[in-house]
């Protein structure tokens, strides 16, 4: 047989290199993508309305601009339109409408005003004189009260057993002081007889001397121990209002507590101190000189309008608060219907003057032009004219509601107090009463005609209406 040979064992083939790969093309730049922008067809439905809308718009603009016009060309010729009948040589002003009012003479009165408060004439915080306990109250809260009303008692008993206490030492004393004397009596008889020495007798005077002493003692003793007893009973020292109750009854009273017992103010009569400024003391020495007691109201703390009651000043402070620079005053009421109460803030009025039958005027007639100057605009009735008159003002009333005219102004004469922001000198006015109806027109004109086209008007005016100009 013939040997079956194993087939040849083939070896695995190598592995072929591996091949490299391919290299990536060069990176190039993309080119730029364009966008086509859509386009887009109006309708002419559409233009048509924007051109409807744009017309429509120029024709607003026009005629708004036809009407401004229109206004102010219209307004000027009225404003210079029509002249007065005669001449035609300048235009006319439009008058204004005013409210007049007469100067009269009247009474002035000078007041001097200050804050103030009610001083109680009399406060007494009544205190125990002595200890003890506190056995009545025999007063009512809020009571007026008398000097010498009984109003508290604390138990006196043991002042009262000291009093008898006493009155038994003095009897004793008393006894001795007795004896001593019928010795002496003695002794001056056996002297006079040359019985005794003079020694004796001088010794047995010495001791009636020391006996005479004691009883004396005794009774300054029994003296202070009365007084204990009426001090037990608590009276009032002085006429006026007891304040609330500061101890109950029952409880142990001192002579040394500061509290008290209760408080008594007098207010019947009652006093305001009040403050005034340092510059108006001159005035009130003035008066004082004629009357030292000045007139005083009082009044409540909110303002001049509520009364509470009238007295007289009662004195000035000898020196000015330099920290505030016033002068307190004080001033004395009857306050008979208890109207002001301690403690009570009010505002004060003394009279210190009074200037009789000046020319006065409505303050509101009163204009106040530059470097302090004042001015009134004075009515000529006749022409319905006003002119500017420089016046010189004095005192105020104490309501504010006139002033006094010094110079410038005589009584009688008619003046301007409303309407003065529309006025020059030598304008034509037309005078109204306050409810703003006519009462004349300008001379030579006709109100209706003067009235006329008014809301088509616009009055320029002036930096400083109420300056008056310089002479």
């Amino acid at each position: 047989m013939k040997e079956k040979t194993a087939p040849p064992t083939q070896q695995p083939a190598a592995k072929a290199p591996a091949k490299p790969a391919p290299a990536a093309p060069p990176a190039t730049k993309p080119e730029p993508v364009r966008l086509e922008r859509p386009t887009t067809t109006v309708a002419p439905r559409r233009s048509s309305h924007a051109l409807l809308w744009i017309l429509l718009l120029l024709i607003l603009a026009a005629g708004g601009y036809f009407a401004w016009t229109h206004y102010f060309q219209h307004g000027t010729a009225t404003q210079t339109a029509g002249t007065a009948g005669a001449g035609g040589h300048h235009a006319e002003q439009q008058a204004a409408r005013v409210v007049t009012a007469v100067a009269t003479r009247t009474d002035i009165p000078v007041y001097v005003t200050g804050l103030g408060a009610v001083t109680p004439t009399n406060t007494v915080t009544v205190q125990s004189r002595v200890n003890g306990q506190l056995m009545k109250v025999l007063f009512t809260e809020g009571q007026m009260v008398k000097a010498g009303d009984l109003l508290e008692q604390i138990d006196a008993r043991p002042f009262v057993a000291t009093v008898a206490q006493l009155q038994a030492q003095k009897e004793h004393d008393e006894a001795l002081l007795e004896n001593a004397m019928i010795d002496l009596n003695r002794y001056q008889t056996l002297w006079q007889q040359d019985s005794i020495p003079q020694q004796t007798l001088a010794t047995q005077q010495s001791l009636v001397k020391q006996d005479q002493g004691t009883v004396d003692s005794d009774q300054a003793q029994i003296d202070a121990a009365q007084l204990n007893i009426t001090y037990s009973n608590i009276t009032s020292p002085i006429d006026g209002r007891v304040g609330l109750r500061l101890v109950d009854v029952g409880n142990y009273v001192q002579s040394t507590s500061s509290t008290g017992l209760l408080v008594i103010t007098q207010i019947q009569p009652i006093t305001v101190v009040f403050t005034i400024p340092e510059d108006s003391i001159a005035a009130v020495a003035t008066a004082m000189k004629s009357d030292p007691q000045l007139p005083v109201d009082a009044y409540t703390r909110g303002g001049f309008t509520q009364k509470l009651a009238s007295g007289n000043l009662l004195t000035i402070d000898n020196q000015i608060d330099p920290t505030t620079g016033t002068v307190k005053l004080k001033a004395t009421f009857p306050n008979t219907d208890n109207a002001l109460f301690p403690n009570q803030f009010v505002n004060t009025r003394m009279l210190v003057d009074t200037k009789s039958s000046v020319v006065t005027v409505p303050i509101a007639a009163v204009q106040h032009g530059a470097n302090n100057s004042t001015f009134v605009y004075t009515v000529d009735t006749q022409a319905s004219t006003v002119h500017l008159q420089t016046v010189t003002t004095g005192a105020v009333s104490f309501d504010g509601s006139t002033e006094e005219i010094t110079q410038g102004l005589n009584e009688n004469d008619t003046v301007v107090t409303d309407g003065v922001d529309k006025l020059s000198d030598g304008a034509k006015v037309i005078i109204a009463k306050p409810d703003n109806t006519a009462d004349s027109s300008p001379a030579g004109g006709n109100p209706s005609a003067s009235g006329q086209h008014q809301h088509h008007q616009k009055k320029p005016q002036s930096d400083d209406t109420n300056a008056a100009p310089a002479p």
